[in-house]
Formats: structure tokens, sequence, C-alpha cells
């Protein structure tokens, strides 16, 4: 079926045969400038001019699949639409009038369009079950095309991760800090903890990580504490001297724990366990006050690694949980994990921290992000399979964008690789 979406794209891309237009009433039409696209409500397009027959019209453009449609969405009875010069369609099923009776010119734009560019739409759009729309020829695309596109795609999910981080600076009164430690916490937690270690993060005052941090006893107190995982009663050492320091801190900064712990062990790697991460975090913020600062001053993807360098407390080289003890392990930060970090959390909010001083350094966030090595999922997997490789981390982001973004909701005429394969 056809879309208004397309017609905006033949119409703003002049895919059509714009040197022989006519109107229905057989009206000469010279289109001089198709006007510029509306994203928001009234008219799609403004400012267009066009010449009829002799006289030379500057205003807006409608677009519709049929020209009933005009009347169906009560454009007659909307001043907005008094400007209109030009009704475009791809059916004329009836006359079309402004509310002054007047009527208006109309255009059936399908008796100029392209027999390619017709085929091409038939093609990307056809009812085939489909992985993406495109799947048989995105590999034809150009490189330079596509590099170019996947760049793109990277700047805008980083620009869509600023509002949670607008979120937190807001709630955190621009402490910029405090959002790095909430979105730390968020990614320690991975995907099946984020959301129970972001709760925890956002239970307590950042002020108080600042405070304790001198002590990985205090700090792994309050976060395990926090976390609501220090809450029954185990014949453990550590953890009942964990507990005790807890509730020193809980009475002293008048807080209070998560009712329930909301972390989950199941199906996770022990390396994963939430009992590891929150140590781990704990000793990172006790190695290294001031972290934003670091992190922001750091320019290469070593100097990160260094950085993120961190391991749990000594009780946790013998444990995975309270309960039970293991064989002795030192359990640092891999370097998989800290790309995680990267990906996620810390060249987000470098890009996002410079846009806000009015100092953004694209060429640097790129280079950091094309040190990583390439993701691993069942996405980057299915694009691997239409011949599209990656090769490092800003690749695989933009696919991931790419495909939630642009293939899964259809948005192929807003995707640069679907408007090369319209045009072709």
């Amino acid at each position: 079926m056809i879309k208004e979406a397309f017609l905006h794209f033949l119409w703003q891309h002049k895919l059509f045969d714009f040197l022989s237009l006519k109107g229905t009433n057989n009206e000469d039409i010279v289109l001089i400038d198709v006007g510029k696209l509306n994203t928001n409500s009234g008219p799609d397009f403004f400012n267009a001019q066009l010449k009829i027959g002799t006289q030379i019209w500057a205003g807006n453009v409608e677009i519709h699949i049929k020209s009933s449609d005009w009347y169906v969405h009560h454009h007659e009875k909307d001043a907005a639409y008094d400007n209109v010069i030009l009704h475009v369609v791809w059916e004329d099923d009836m006359p079309v009038y402004r509310a002054d009776n007047s009527k208006i010119v109309t255009v059936v734009l399908k008796n100029y369009i392209k027999d390619t560019i017709w085929k091409n739409y038939l093609k990307l759009f056809s009812k085939q079950l489909k992985w993406i729309n495109c799947e048989k020829d995105i590999y034809t695309i150009k490189k330079f095309q596509l590099d170019n596109w996947l760049e793109r795609l990277y700047i805008e999910r980083l620009n869509e991760k600023a509002t949670q981080i607008t979120t937190l600076l807001s709630q955190s009164k621009n402490d910029w800090e405090a959002v790095l430690f909430k979105m730390l916490a968020k990614n320690f937690g991975l995907k099946v903890n984020g959301n129970s270690f972001m709760n925890m993060a956002n239970s307590l005052d950042f002020s108080l990580v600042r405070k304790n941090r001198d002590t990985t006893k205090k700090i792994e107190a309050l976060l395990f504490g926090q976390a609501g995982m220090l809450n029954t009663a185990i014949e453990e050492g550590y953890y009942q001297d964990l507990q005790k320091e807890y509730d020193f801190l809980k009475v002293k900064y008048r807080i209070k724990p998560i009712h329930e712990s909301e972390v989950k062990f199941f199906r996770l790697r022990p390396n994963n366990f939430p009992t590891i991460r929150i140590s781990q975090l704990a000793n990172l913020y006790n190695t290294h006050q001031n972290l934003f600062s670091k992190i922001i001053n750091i320019d290469t993807i070593e100097a990160y690694y260094d950085l993120f360098k961190v391991t749990t407390s000594v009780y946790w080289e013998t444990h995975y949980s309270f309960t039970s003890t293991s064989v002795k392990r030192k359990k640092q930060l891999t370097k998989g994990f800290i790309d995680l970090l990267l990906i996620n959390t810390i060249i987000p909010l470098k890009f996002i921290y410079q846009k806000h001083i009015g100092k953004l350094d694209e060429e640097l966030i790129l280079q950091l992000i094309q040190q990583i090595k390439p993701e691993k999922n069942n996405i980057i997997e299915k694009f691997k399979l239409l011949k599209i490789n990656t090769t490092n981390a800003f690749e695989t982001q933009a696919l991931l964008q790419l495909k939630n973004n642009y293939c899964a909701k259809q948005k192929c005429l807003q995707c640069a690789i679907g408007n090369y394969l319209l045009k072709s």
C-alpha cells in the first residue's frame, strides 16, 4: 500500500517528471521550489514556489493519498491551510476547495513518477516476511556511503542518551560526578541487575559516597546496605561487620535501604554476580577521587583501561556470595567489561559534557569508540549474514541504532540506505 511519507519523499527529492507537470484541469505548472518539509502540524511543505499558468505563486503544499483526505482531516476548517497553493495526491477522487470556496490546483503524482522509483519502492516495502526491508540489497551500498551514514547514526545514538543524562543532571543539581556514579552503577549491574543497581544509586545522595570512600568496608557497607543485601541474618564474619557498619551509617545519615533486595543471581556467571560487581564499584570509588574529572581529561583508550583496572576487596577473592567460599583469585575488571563501560557510560557522558560546555570534539569521540572491539549480539550477527561486517564498536553501535530506530520502525524513507536503494 502506498504511504503518504513516500509521496513526501518523492516531492522533497523531486523524484518525478517535474518538467511536465500539469494540474487536473490541465493547468501548466512550473516547479520553482518544492519548499521546506514540515515535521510539525500544518501543511506538509512550507514556502514552495510555483508558476501556475502565467502566475507565480508562493505558499504551502499539502500532500495526501487521496484528494478526499483533505476533508477527512478537516483542513477546510483550519486557517493554517488557507495558504496552500498546490494539492499533491496519488489519487484524485474529488475536487478540493479552501475555506473561501476557491478551488485548489491538484497534481496527481503517480502520473509523473519514474518507473524505476516505483519498482524500487514496491521491492523495498513488499509484504514478504523479512528481517529488514533491504536485506537482499543492503550489501550493494558503497562503503563511503555506508560509513557516512553509520557516523550519523552513532552521533544520533549519543544524542539520544542525552535525555537520560539531562534528567539525572536535573535531579542532582548539575553534579556530573553524581551522574557518573549512577550511570556506572547501572552498567555495573548489566542487563540483569542494571535497574536494581540504578535504584540503589538513586536511593542515596552521592555526597555519602564521597564521605565514605576512604575505606573499602565503609563504602561496601553503604552500597550493599542500600541495595537491600544486608537485611537477613547470616552467620558470617565479614557480612556481620558490614551489617554493623551499615547500621551505623543508616542512623548517622538517616538513610533507608531498598525494602527488599531486587538483585538477581540466576543465570549469571559468577564474575557477574551482583556481590562481585558492587565490590568492584566500591573499590573503584575507594581508589579514585574526582573520577569524573579524570575521565573527562583522559584522551587515550589505554589510559581508560588503566583507570578502570580495579578489583574487589580481599574478602571477595575467596567468595562469590556471603554464604560459601571459593578458590582464591583476584577478580579484576576485564578489558571486555571496561569496553562495555566505555560504550554505554564513559563515551556518551564525555560527548554530552563536551556539548554542554561548547567544546565538542567529535573526532576524539569517534577515535575512542573505533578502538573498541565490535560487540557480539544477535543483531550484529544478522547483519554479518547480510554481508555487513564490523571491525569496531563504532560500527556495531551504529548498526544497533539502524536496526532499532529505522529498520524496526519501517523508516526506510528517512534512512540513507533506503534512499540510495530507492533512487538507484
